[in-house]
């Protein structure tokens, strides 16, 4: 929850200027794009990534789309491959989104990736999407603006009928063009489509020259849109832990004597942002990780969703 007011913004100068800055600050907006309006925070603030997941009532962290202006944007935080390349050249800007895998130096917050080492971008092609990340100049990270489980919103009262007084601003600029979400096409092994959207799959193959894989329930989660997967770290997890027992490291939350702390003031927010790091950092100790008991509510219940698919016992 946001403590302000929601701004209603129109598409000229004053209120995409006014919305980068509210974005900057680590505030939530959202924003028309063709296929639908998106919430967006910035994909490296992982407070304003936790943010977007809070006002949804997001039931769990699953990979969200980082949206950029530009195709050397999106270079700047992903591994460049040929076919991203012919797939860029032929549909962005437009409702195609790319998971490829994550450079070294990428400064995306793991929130935005759920934890894999690949990221679902976009260079959207509505003109205001396009201004307001030109004005803020970095990736934003917007899943549709609408409470999780709801309709995709294609207007601003659609979003205001969600999200008003949970999030800092909405630009409107009237109703979106292809009220689909994008189709996602996985570019980090051989490619496959992970989930049909406003551009057909043909429309893809013809590029490429050939069939893509297509993503099967069950499959590995590796981008949004699909069944979530558990975080598996190599370790054994234990959860609701007070103290470590034999060799395991402890992960803790509040005031209280640990390896880690998600967050020593007992802050959810915090604590989401730092929550997939936090598993893999302790996870290449090589010992068995113990959790202190989580408050399962809110943002919460989110990370003590991942933690039951982290503790849960492997091939479950």
């Amino acid at each position: 929850m946001q403590p302000n007011a929601t701004l209603y913004l129109t598409a000229d100068d004053a209120g995409l200027s006014r919305a980068a800055d509210l974005l900057r600050a680590g505030k939530l907006v959202a924003f028309p794009t063709e296929t639908v309006y998106g919430l967006g925070g910035d994909a490296c603030n992982g407070e304003a990534v936790a943010a977007i997941y809070a006002a949804k009532g997001r039931p769990s962290f699953n990979p969200l789309i980082a949206h950029v202006a530009s195709v050397q944007a999106a270079q700047r935080h992903v591994e460049w491959s040929d076919q991203a390349e012919r797939l860029a050249a032929a549909f962005w800007p437009g409702p195609l989104t790319l998971v490829l895998p994550l450079k070294p130096d990428h400064g995306i917050s793991s929130l935005v990736t759920a934890g894999l080492d690949t990221l679902a971008v976009r260079v959207p092609a509505h003109p205001a999407a396009q201004a307001l990340l030109s004005a803020f100049d970095g990736p934003v990270a917007a899943p549709s603006a609408n409470p999780s489980g709801r309709i995709s919103p294609t207007t601003a009262d659609h979003v205001r009928a969600g999200l008003d007084g949970r999030i800092g601003a909405v630009v409107d600029d009237g109703p979106c063009g292809v009220g689909l979400e994008s189709t996602i096409i996985g570019l980090a092994g051989e490619p496959a489509l992970l989930r049909p959207g406003g551009l057909a799959a043909e429309e893809v193959e013809a590029v490429l020259g050939q069939k893509l894989l297509h993503y099967q329930e069950g499959d590995a989660l590796t981008a949004p849109g699909q069944l979530l997967s558990h975080y598996a770290p190599d370790a054994s997890v234990r959860l609701n832990a007070g103290a470590p027992q034999g060799d395991e490291v402890l992960l803790g939350f509040g005031d209280m004597v640990c390896d880690l702390n998600l967050s020593p003031k007992g802050h959810l927010p915090e604590a989401a942002a730092n929550f997939f790091a936090a598993l893999h950092e302790l996870d290449e100790t090589g010992r068995p990780i113990a959790v202190a008991p989580i408050p399962d509510h809110g943002l919460g219940a989110a990370i003590n969703d991942r933690l039951r698919r982290a503790a849960a016992p492997r091939g479950s």
